[in-house]
Order: C-alpha cells, then structure tokens, then sequence
C-alpha cells in the first residue's frame, strides 16, 4: 500500500489511478478505506483515492505533538491532496463529517464538490448515542477497554453502538480491522482518544457550520432513512445550508449506506459528479 509523510506522521492509502475525475473518500472512528469497499469497484472510470486518516484504524501512530481534532484532520486531508497533486477533487464523506472544515482552511480551494453521505453535521459531533465512546476514551485506559468490549458479541452488535451503524450488519472481519491498530499499540490508543474527545462544544460548532455557506461549490447531501445516529432533519438542513447543495434520501439503510446501499450510492455519486463536471454551473 502505498504511503505518504505529512506534516502529522505517515498515513496509508489506496489509489485506483487512472485519469477519471478523482473521487477522496473519508471514513469514520476508527474505520479505514474498507468502508468503501463495496462502493468503489461500482465507480470504474474514477480514480478513486482513499486515505487511511488517523481516526484510530490507521496502522502507524501519529507524532505526538500532532492536531487530531476535527479541523485538525480536515487540514490533513487537505495537505493529503495537496502532496498527491489533487485538484477538483470530489470529497466523499460518510459518517465523520469534519472533512467538511476543509473548505472553509487554505486547501480547500482543491475541493470542487462534495458528496457528504449520513455524516455528523451542525452540533451532532459525536453523535447522540456515540457520545458514550468520547466519554469513556477520556478516562485513562478507555480505548484499551473499548476495544476488549467490541469482542463481545452483545456489546459489538448493540443496535445503540455500532451495531446499529448497518442494517445488513458490518462483517466481524471488517470490525476486526478497524480495531485492530488500536487493541495491538498504545500510541494508536493515543491517537484514537486524541480524535475522540476533540469535538467542540455547540456553540463552537454551530459557528463552524454557518462558515459552510461560503462554499459555492455542488454538495450532494445523501442521508438514510433508517439512522439512528444522524439526525433526519438533518439532511435537508444541511442541503439548505449551501448555496448548491441538493438531497436525496436513501431507504432501507442506516448510517453505513456504503455498507447497506452500495450500488444506490455508487449512482448517485456518479450522476452527481456527470452532472455537476468541470465548466458546471449546478
């Protein structure tokens, strides 16, 4: 897999090359590019990039000194593009929402649309029943018991936790991986709890989000009609809140649509970037 040195440590990603308009996905707590993995193999013709952020899944621990909040990963995914030399990039995000910061940083002139999917928006970070998990990986040796907990059946499967993220149900195997990084090193640990408990409060947050309404550019907002972690009024607030921003809605799916509706969200995404191209006005 190839990597690359940014100014936090080095991250790992995935790059399906080629000169289709290129597609960033991000991911969510402590998840990879695996989250895609449905997704992306249905966008044949894109060149599909997908950065392993420090959000917990990642394999190599971040500096110590390095910014893990929510603008502070955003400005990572930034500086991501900027090394990889990409331009008019199309943000695809489901779950973590703070990648939308970037258009309101320095390097968000690279971003040239955005497919935000079932993502925290507004004052939702973390989301309701998510907020537990902050909490206890602010207590010293959190995260270590938060991954002894996701071995349990019972505690993985909770509909209120991550059970709750997939109709279909996310693969033992999956999880396995995402948790993996953070069960085997205590730097990752560090970094996992880092992220997990930088959220702002509401008030920051709703400020954060009226400096969204700058961005001029296309934003596809796609939300589940099934989630019980982002909030369905949500969606089309955050259609409203940009200029060019449109909704549709997905059924039969919960936060992971990716996981539950992959070749829905693969059409979407694909007529939202044919439609919304280069020269664009939409």
């Amino acid at each position: 897999m190839p990597e690359v040195e940014l100014s936090a440590g080095t991250i790992d990603y995935q790059d399906t090359g080629g000169d289709g308009p290129v597609l960033v996905f991000g991911h969510g707590l402590p998840m990879t590019g695996t989250q895609w993995r449905k997704v992306v193999p249905l966008l044949d013709g894109y060149r599909c990039v997908l950065p392993t952020l420090p959000l917990g899944g990642h394999r190599r621990p971040m500096r110590p000194d390095a910014d893990l909040s929510h603008r502070g990963v955003a400005r990572l995914l930034g500086e991501f593009m900027e090394r990889l030399g990409l331009d008019d990039v199309t943000l695809v995000l489901n779950d973590w929402g703070g990648g939308q910061f970037l258009v309101t940083e320095e390097r968000g002139h690279r971003v040239g649309r955005l497919v935000l999917v079932a993502c925290e928006a507004f004052d939702n970070f973390p989301p309701g029943p998510a907020k537990a998990v902050a909490q206890v990986c602010r207590v010293p040796g959190g995260v270590r018991l938060l991954t002894r907990l996701m071995r349990v059946p019972a505690f993985r499967d909770n509909p209120r936790g991550y059970g709750g993220m997939s109709l279909r149900g996310i693969p033992d195997e999956i999880l396995a991986e995402w948790f993996g990084p953070a069960t085997r090193s205590r730097a990752i640990r560090r970094d996992f709890a880092k992220f997990a408990t930088s959220a702002p409060g509401r008030a920051v947050l709703l400020e954060w989000s009226e400096g969204l309404r700058d961005f001029d550019r296309p934003v596809l907002v796609v939300w589940a009609t099934e989630d019980r972690l982002m909030p369905r009024e949500h969606g089309p607030r955050l259609a409203a809140l940009y200029p060019k921003g449109r909704l549709i809605e997905i059924e039969d799916s919960s936060t992971l649509v990716p996981e539950d509706q992959p070749e829905r969200l693969a059409e979407a995404i694909r007529d939202f970037v044919e439609e919304t191209g280069t020269g664009s006005d939409a």
